[in-house]
């Protein structure tokens, strides 16, 4: 068993080396910082299932690091939630397939509610319709799951993982985050006091 561990660990490991890296990255940062921090909008995280819990994590990790943003259920967009999207937002829309119904569908809502709000896209599938109609398109590589069916995401939703990671450091550097801002924005537990403390701030 501690060797098929090791082959899953290799397997994970390797898929995120292979994420491809290139000047999607930085339009995607661009994208992000003009319409956040110069336009006074936010980044609006969107996905179905497993990629949803992945683009809600990236909300929250955006959040907490000076880039205001929240996650928006695809299906509750349907009825409601959509009025959550204001002219100056950017939609972050995570699919693996690249063909999720409702993720395809909150691009059309948000259409009708505010023409052209750049649409960043992380998905495996360059040729689907999702990125299709992408500013910005950040593949995955399109790694094999390690799941023993081939079925579950788990590797996927890995380097989706991985991929918000890179956008959020880059964000921080580019807006020239530091701890006491950090600090701020995080006032409780180990993490709050450690974010004082190296900001100088006592508790």
């Amino acid at each position: 068993m501690l060797e098929e561990i090791r082959q899953v660990l290799r397997q994970e490991a390797e898929a995120i080396q292979n994420i491809p890296v290139n000047d999607s990255f930085e339009k995607a940062i661009n994208i992000i910082e003009e319409r956040v921090h110069r336009m006074k909008g936010k980044l609006v995280a969107s996905g179905m299932g497993k990629a949803g819990q992945i683009a809600l994590n990236i909300a929250t990790t955006f959040s907490s690091t000076g880039t205001p943003a929240v996650f928006l259920h695809p299906s509750d967009a349907q009825h409601g939630d959509l009025g959550v999207i204001q002219p100056n937002d950017v939609l972050l829309l995570i699919s693996n397939s690249g063909k999720t119904r409702e993720i395809l569908e909150l691009v059309d809502l948000a259409e009708n509610l505010h023409k052209n709000l750049p649409l960043i896209v992380i998905t495996s599938n360059r040729d689907s319709q999702l990125a299709q109609v992408a500013d910005v398109c950040l593949e995955t590589g399109n790694p094999k799951e390690v799941c023993i069916l081939g079925l579950t995401p788990s590797t996927s939703t890995t380097v989706m993982t991985v991929i918000g990671d890179v956008l959020v450091v880059m964000l921080m550097k580019r807006i020239g985050f530091n701890n006491e801002e950090y600090a701020k924005r995080h006032h409780g537990g180990y993490l709050g006091d450690k974010s004082r403390m190296q900001a100088g701030m006592g508790k």
